[in-house]
């Protein structure tokens, strides 16, 4: 019988029980790829994390990013998450304000930077392997309307059309009138089996301009039924892919673009996720999604 130590951490706030939680075993070494997908299906969180040693010792730790149904290539909130535990847990030395480290995920290697205040943790940033990668046409706005139980005038349309991006992930993104409307969305299982379902934007990211959070650009909710998550409080890889979708449509051609965003409000798990870019001679170069997270709970399971 082995013995597997785990945490969990509340990702993108600092109130403990709002934001993402997220469970990490720092150590998985010993673990097959089965066992990982059937304990993430019995904590049934949004991800678990696996860290293990790196494959290229150039980099700091391999890192397999579970849903209860499927391994992911990349995701947000466990990156971010993840090093704020092992940062936490003394698994990564913080000899100065930032620490830079590398995680190998299954996209490629991904840089973190942590920001620590008196040798502690206190926020965490990843810079996305991939660039915003847009996606083909989606269907037409009455049937994504009709998928998240809206009506087409609900959607704001115009140079705000529905648009699939990718940072490793794929979301469809889809922007809507007011905060009113956002929140009596709801997936249209039959209507998303039919048109999205299996399609390279199965994933709802809906959003409007008007969040409730004064620093706050926006409010958004993600569904994933494709991950077997119903509703996701904070989604770091669609903020990533976001910063893509409004990165264009901003008119300046160069220069560091920043939104805040607020998620999760829906499901009473408040959640902020700062979203950065920077942009020159009209493309998106890098960007990069962080916040802040607390610790939850550690504990120990036995297999």
């Amino acid at each position: 019988m082995a013995k597997y130590k785990f945490y969990t951490t509340d990702v993108f706030t600092n109130i403990i029980f709002g934001g993402n939680p997220l469970a990490v075993f720092p150590d998985a070494r010993g673990m097959s790829s089965e066992l990982m997908q059937k304990i993430a299906k019995e904590f049934n969180l949004s991800e678990t994390t696996f860290v293990l040693p790196p494959e290229n010792s150039n980099n700091t730790k391999q890192l397999r990013i579970f849903t209860p149904v499927n391994e992911l290539p990349f995701a947000g909130h466990p990156t971010v998450g993840t090093a704020y535990v092992l940062a936490s847990i003394g698994v990564l030395n913080l000899e100065n304000e930032t620490t830079g480290i590398i995680f190998e995920e299954k996209v490629g290697p991904v840089g973190v930077s942590i920001h620590s205040q008196d040798g502690k943790p206190k926020s965490v940033y990843l810079t996305v392997a991939q660039l915003p990668k847009f996606g083909p046409s989606p269907p037409e706005p009455s049937i994504i309307a009709n998928a998240l139980s809206l009506d087409k005038e609900d959607l704001l349309l115009g140079d705000w059309n529905p648009e699939a991006v990718s940072c490793g992930l794929p979301y469809l993104f889809v922007p809507v009138r007011d905060r009113k409307i956002l929140g009596k969305a709801a997936v249209n299982l039959e209507c998303w089996k039919k048109h999205l379902q299996s399609s390279w934007f199965e994933n709802l990211y809906i959003f409007c301009f008007d969040p409730e959070h004064p620093e706050a650009n926006l409010r958004s909710r993600m569904f994933g039924p494709a991950f077997g998550i119903i509703e996701d409080p904070a989604t770091g890889s669609a903020a990533s892919a976001l910063a893509g979708y409004l990165g264009i449509r901003e008119s300046a051609s160069h220069g560091e673009l920043q939104w805040i965003v607020e998620q999760g409000v829906e499901m009473g798990r408040p959640s902020i996720l700062y979203v950065q870019a920077h942009k020159a001679n009209g493309r998106i170069e890098t960007v990069r999604v962080g916040g802040e997270s607390v610790m939850v709970s550690e504990g120990i399971i036995e297999i």
